[in-house]
């Protein structure tokens, strides 16, 4: 089997266990990254909903400017993201190379696309449960956390599971940038050095935990969907 992969793909045999090392990398940033900007991705979403024209805790002007913040983040691209944020990652990290510095233009990069989606999944909640939960004395923190988060949460795991996907998606880019991982591998080692099959491998491991990112989001979707 070794002789068989040795044959076919050279190079990869070669930095085997470097290419171990890049798929922790890129699995590290994903987790780290999904765990702090899926905190305050939800957080903002739950403003956007509860700010919002008719919301529980109506604020027009607060909710337009939050709306402008979000969308000005969201338009501009990722690889001028990692240029742009450079300053702040060496300010927190103290670097600006490495999976933990990539960690930070990632999550910075997902947050308004993950609380755009977070929004949209609250506002598919029943507005006639949340008027019920008011009409009985309900507080804004008991109708966020007993019926919009509650009742919200099939679509919410929905949504996070498109939004992972996408982040996997910024690891790959920041390799780019020498952010490390398999997007990094990809590039310095496969396309700068004309090692194909290095390239074909990495992307494959990259399709494998997108895949199985995939496979999870749907078993936890029908098991909160019943």
């Amino acid at each position: 089997m070794t002789e068989f992969i040795e044959s076919i793909a050279p190079n990869v045999w070669e930095i085997r266990e470097r290419v171990v090392e890049s798929t922790w990398e890129t699995i590290y940033m994903a987790l780290v990254a999904a765990l702090i900007a899926g905190t305050i991705g939800i957080i903002l979403g739950i403003i956007l909903v509860v700010t919002n024209k008719r919301g529980i805790l109506e604020n027009v002007k607060f909710y337009h400017y939050l709306e402008q913040v979000i969308n000005t983040c969201r338009s501009v691209p990722f690889i001028i993201l990692l240029a742009l944020l450079a300053p702040f990652t060496r300010f927190i990290v103290g670097t600006t190379i490495g999976t933990t510095a990539a960690i930070v233009p990632i999550i910075i990069g997902i947050i308004p696309f993950y609380s755009r989606q977070v929004e949209n999944a609250l506002l598919e909640v029943d507005p006639g449960i949340v008027e019920a939960a008011q009409s009985m004395g309900s507080s804004p923190l008991e109708i966020i956390f007993g019926v919009y988060l509650k009742e919200g949460f099939p679509s919410l795991v929905r949504v996070s599971a498109v939004s992972i996907i996408n982040l996997i998606g910024l690891t790959t880019m920041a390799g780019v940038v020498g952010g490390g991982g398999l997007g990094d591998l990809a590039i310095a080692r496969g396309y700068n050095r004309y090692q194909m099959d290095v390239t074909v491998v990495s992307t494959l491991l990259i399709m494998i935990i997108v895949f199985a990112s995939q496979w999870l989001g749907r078993v936890l979707i029908r098991k909160t969907s019943h």
